[in-house]
C-alpha cells in the first residue's frame, strides 16, 4: 500500500531527499507521494517529524 502525506506537513523537506525510489515531491503547499512510483517502504513515515507520511 502507497504512503501519502497528509495535511499535517509543515514543509521540512525531509521526506523527498530520502525516498529511495524519488515519489516524493512539493506539490504546492504539502510534498506529495506518486502513489504509481512508491514501493511502500516506509522511510518517509520514519523520518517525518509530524507523522503527515502516512500508509494511503
Amino acid at each position: 500500500m502507497a504512503y501519502k502525506i497528509t495535511s499535517d506537513c509543515i514543509l521540512c523537506g525531509a521526506c523527498e531527499p530520502a525516498c529511495p525510489v524519488t515519489c516524493i515531491s512539493l506539490g504546492g503547499n504539502i510534498y506529495v507521494v506518486d502513489e504509481n512510483e512508491c514501493i511502500s517502504c516506509g522511510v518517509c513515515g520514519g523520518i517525518c517529524p509530524t507523522g503527515a507520511a502516512v500508509e494511503a
